[in-house]
């Protein structure tokens, strides 16, 4: 398939929602975090893929501040797949030239995941092809209300001028700061939704839904 893209015509930035896990498990007749772990070939497919072709930025909707409410075993064996896999691919993103990077509230993820991720994005941030973005306890109105939180706190200091706020200094104040908005956001499983994903930055992205489910 790679000789029939055209380079020239490629997204510099792609966005997914990984969506299907557990109904793909649940195909299989098994839980849905055997649908987790088969995930985690696909993460894997992708970011390589990507690298390969020459997109500049890959985001990946991870984990949603919503899936915090899912059952706490489901939640917990997440967690632990999460710094399993950041531990096993660390070496290979420095082999294949790849920065990772998160957005999203990840105070909330527990120590030993904030620990393993600052120190996967150390050891890959002087790399310069394909940058990973994992997006980690996070959601759009998250990301927007964050945003006018600090944006307040700026006025009230007297950093910023009201009258100066607009869609680009808003822009600086989001997550993805320095981050180019995606021109594609592809999501798996037939579902019709942003899912709360990227809300400011999605405005102009062409959106591609795929039927197939994402392991």
């Amino acid at each position: 398939m790679k000789e029939k893209i055209n380079s020239e015509n490629l997204p510099q930035h792609i966005a997914v929602i990984m969506d299907g896990n557990g109904r793909w498990a649940k195909k299989k007749g098994a839980l849905r975090v055997f649908g987790h772990k088969h995930a985690v070939k696909a993460v894997r497919d992708v970011t390589e893929a990507s690298a390969e072709l020459g997109v500049k930025y890959l985001t990946l909707y991870a984990f949603s501040t919503e899936n915090w409410s899912r059952p706490k075993a489901e939640v917990e064996a997440l967690m632990k797949l999460l710094v399993s896999t950041i531990r096993k691919e660390v070496k290979t993103l420095i082999k294949n030239n790849v920065k990772l990077q998160s957005i999203g509230n990840t105070h909330d993820l527990p120590k030993v995941c904030q620990r393993e991720l600052e120190e996967a994005k150390t050891l890959t941030k002087d790399n310069t092809g394909l940058t990973l973005i994992l997006a980690l306890s996070y959601s759009g109105r998250w990301d927007i209300l964050n945003a006018v939180k600090n944006i307040a706190n700026a006025v009230k200091s007297g950093e910023i001028n009201p009258d100066a706020i607009d869609s680009n200094l808003f822009s600086k104040y989001l997550s993805t700061d320095k981050i180019p908005d995606p021109e594609l956001m592809i999501r798996t499983s037939g579902e019709m939704r942003v899912s709360n994903f990227l809300l400011w930055q999605l405005a102009y992205s062409e959106i591609y839904i795929s039927p197939i489910l994402w392991p």
